[in-house]
């Protein structure tokens, strides 16, 4: 593991202006796994380097800042954005979890029957690079998404060329905490109304947002809006936790891992404490961590530059890698 790098950018002009956005398809849909079809849409150039990003928990592909995914894709990426499974346009499905499994399997340590598994999060993952003929590509996931992440690079090595984990965990529950205090506002019923969840995402981004990089509320009542409007799902968020909470520690084949990895983490992380970013960089060999300060379980636009840089140079160790491989 390379050492920690903590990061302390300066803040740029909330006003500044950049490049227009990067070309982008639009929203299409693919059919990944039997009744499993994904909604997805891409950024700049196909003949790119592809780049797959892969969300969290209840979040659509929408929260990926279209800024962001311009910055990559004049970086020379080919952005692949995504909808997971039972959220935003893809595919929802019927399997009912109660709070009350949620709950029990929280106690236990993971005990519980998920509908589904992260596994088969990643193998949707894998089924839209088939559908897209992309025989591998460079892997970036925030929280759960970094999860689905790093079981995707576990299951199919070949088919990652850079992983890239941010503000997630390997799964092992003494690492990654939770932050007691959020459970509660996590298992809270959802009150139905446009309004109702504006409000309720402020409150959640207030309690687990970047403290260093606070977000205005009208901005979060503004994504929230257009969240729900293209589509929300409560029993989707459950079956999701499900496969959270009873996902396996992955730290022994994580040490499998060869590819170049980079773990980012805010070192004010509430939802996803910071030591579980410490245990996935532990655990991949040659990963490089990187600690923000300030940063919390959001991507702050201010780190827009950050990340970027930070993902470009891990994408670039696998590239170095593969042309070293290829000298006589």
């Amino acid at each position: 593991m390379a050492g920690p790098s903590p990061a302390t950018p300066e803040t740029p002009p909330p006003d500044r202006e950049g490049p227009e956005p990067a070309e982008s398809s639009g929203e299409l849909f693919a059919p990944v796994s039997p009744g499993i079809e994904l909604c997805y849409q891409t950024w700049g150039d196909p003949g790119g380097e592809p780049l797959l990003m892969l969300m969290g928990l209840s979040s659509p592909l929408t929260w990926w800042d279209p800024d962001l995914c311009s910055m990559l894709a004049r970086r020379g990426f080919h952005v692949i954005t995504v909808d997971n499974r039972d959220v935003g346009r893809s595919t929802k499905l019927r399997d009912r979890v109660t709070r009350t499994m949620l709950v029990r399997a929280f106690v236990s340590g993971g005990r519980g029957r998920a509908p589904y598994s992260l596994v088969d999060m990643a193998h949707d993952a894998l089924g839209l690079l088939d559908h897209l003929g992309i025989e591998s590509a460079h892997v970036v996931g925030v929280s759960m998404g970094g999860m689905i992440a790093q079981t995707l690079a576990i299951e199919a090595p070949e088919r990652v060329r850079s992983l890239t984990s941010i503000m997630s965990t390997t799964g092992k529950h003494t690492v990654g905490w939770q932050d007691p205090r959020l459970m509660p506002m996590l298992l809270r019923p959802v009150v139905p109304g446009v309004e109702a969840y504006e409000e309720s995402s402020v409150a959640i981004w207030r309690m687990i947002g970047s403290p260093g990089y606070p977000h205005p509320d009208e901005l979060t009542r503004e994504l929230a809006r257009a969240t729900f409007e293209r589509g929300i799902s409560a029993s989707g968020s459950l079956r999701q936790m499900m496969a959270i909470l009873t996902q396996p520690d992955r730290t022994r084949r994580l040490h499998s891992l060869r590819m170049p990895a980079l773990v980012i983490h805010g070192l004010a992380d509430r939802m996803v404490h910071v030591s579980g970013g410490r245990a996935t960089a532990s655990a991949i060999p040659g990963a490089e961590l990187l600690l923000i300060e300030g940063m919390g379980h959001d991507l702050p636009p201010a780190l827009f530059d950050t990340y970027v840089d930070a993902i470009a140079r891990v994408a670039g160790r696998a590239q170095q890698g593969k042309a070293g491989s290829r000298t006589p």
